[in-house]
């Protein structure tokens, strides 16, 4: 049951005007003045309050003797205590009028019955307040709009790409001091560690993302789902317009029982829970990666009207793998009209086929590059093509930000690419990655990622119009 319910009490999460922060400051890579430090770097322009007795001031910041003798009004706290501490510090919270805390601190109910007991007491604490809380045992949020970072470990950059893609987790590894958010080139709108789930949990987060304007897709990694009769009602009408996300592990016996000694969760039957999400509209994927890339290609791209897949390919072989994969995940390959086959052969007799494999035209070719834009061009405007794979080979000598200002174009034909690439160095292909994302162009690491994507758009154009219809 929640402590109260409403989307301002979510909302004070992620936009609250002021913020006290309560527990160490000795560490400059853990703590109170961590979180400080890394709230102000990314642009937080509200109050930040710290609270320990044992300083006066730290980094430029006062610092209080406890959360009731701040002297101004308090809209979220963010406590890194023992957990023998927190249900004190949360009733100083309650006469301070704070109505939002982050619970950082763990030793609760993963830790077993003492722990389990203290979640509790702490719980009862809010309650009898009102205070709605985030955790225990987690990192807490992140904000790209608003600055807010609730996270206590020092974060080796200053910056994120705005965007509209939420995570949610039960793990801190999908924190931004562990994900490199700022190479990845991800658009973030918010990021939740959903931590110990003692009040504030997956429906409660999901229908605040699913009315969020900032937010156009959300990835959500589960070990359990608290209410599962709510979290289908809210997954449902948030399906209907937004693409939902989810990556459900423990689907091993072992892997369950290590969810529950992770946040203090029962796992549950793996097959129950993918039927459940399925009928509720949501998007399974099978691997952590898959969550933190898939969303984009909604961020960036349109949803297809169809099934079928257009293959533009440097690498013959490579077309092949691409069959098979969309094969197993839904997708055929398009057959292209008599007069696109006849303007591919123009170009080059060697590319009037499906896959268009351009790769033997390339080494007699005057300007390659015409090659990849001609044939982009048209084998997506061909009326039998609804979505597109194209793989490119990442070359220092080709100019990677004219190519993926090209690749952006094509949305105008309101289908969605996805894009892979290869080549002899690393670097190369990071470069062309990075100059793809910049333009919206959503770049895969794997044919079978890539194919993944794509299919996915397709399931949810499906769900989407499905679930309209049930909702209204």
């Amino acid at each position: 049951m929640p402590l109260s319910s409403g989307k301002s009490s979510i909302d004070l999460f992620f936009n609250p005007k002021s913020v006290v922060v309560v527990g160490s400051m000795g560490s400059p890579f853990f703590g109170a003045r961590v979180v400080a430090f890394n709230m102000r770097k990314f642009g937080f322009k509200g109050q930040i309050y710290l609270v320990n007795p044992k300083y006066k001031s730290v980094d430029g910041f006062d610092v209080y003797p406890n959360v009731r003798s701040v002297p101004g009004e308090v809209d979220l706290a963010v406590i890194i205590t023992s957990a023998e501490a927190v249900s004190g510090v949360i009733d100083d919270c309650g006469e301070k009028g704070v109505e939002a805390a982050v619970v950082v601190a763990d030793g609760f109910a993963e830790r077993g019955a003492k722990g389990a007991a203290l979640q509790k007491r702490m719980v009862e604490t809010a309650r009898r307040w009102g205070i709605r809380v985030l955790g225990p045992n987690t990192i807490g949020v992140l904000d790209a709009w608003s600055g807010v970072v609730t996270n206590p470990y020092y974060i080796d950059y200053d910056s994120l790409r705005r965007g509209p893609v939420a995570l949610v987790a039960q793990t801190g590894i999908i924190g931004p001091q562990a994900m490199s958010f700022c190479d990845m080139r991800l658009p973030l709108s918010k990021v939740c560690d959903l931590g110990n789930k003692c009040d504030v949990d997956e429906s409660d987060i999901l229908e605040y993302l699913g009315d969020d304007p900032g937010t156009k897709v959300i990835a959500m990694h589960l070990e359990d789902v608290k209410d599962g009769r709510r979290f289908m009602r809210v997954a449902r009408k948030v399906t209907a317009e937004k693409p939902v996300i989810v990556l459900k592990p423990g689907k091993t016996e072992e892997s369950a029982r290590a969810v529950q000694s992770h946040t203090g969760a029962m796992a549950g039957n793996y097959a129950v829970y993918e039927s459940a999400m399925k009928q509720a509209g949501i998007l399974l994927v099978d691997t952590f990666q898959e969550l933190l890339s898939i969303p984009k290609i909604f961020a960036y791209q349109p949803l297809p009207r169809g099934n079928r897949l257009g293959i533009v390919t440097i690498t013959g072989g490579g077309g092949v793998m691409a069959i098979d994969a969309a094969s197993r995940m839904g997708l055929r390959l398009a057959k292209l009209s008599r007069e696109s086959i006849e303007k591919l052969a123009s170009i080059h007799p060697s590319m009037a086929s499906h896959p268009v494999d351009v790769g033997p035209a390339f080494p007699v070719s005057d300007d390659p590059r015409k090659l990849y834009k001609g044939s982009w061009s048209i084998v997506l405007n061909d009326e039998n093509v609804d979505a597109a794979f194209i793989t490119l080979y990442a070359t220092r000598w080709f100019p990677h930000k004219e190519i993926a200002e090209e690749l952006s174009r094509l949305r105008e034909t309101g289908k969605p690419v996805a894009v892979w690439a290869y080549g002899p160095r690393i670097e190369d292909i990071v470069s062309l990655y990075q100059a793809l994302e910049e333009a919206e162009v959503p770049f895969f690491f794997t044919i079978e990622e890539a194919i993944k994507a794509l299919a996915l758009t397709h399931h949810y154009a499906q769900i989407k119009e499905k679930l309209r219809k049930y909702v209204t």
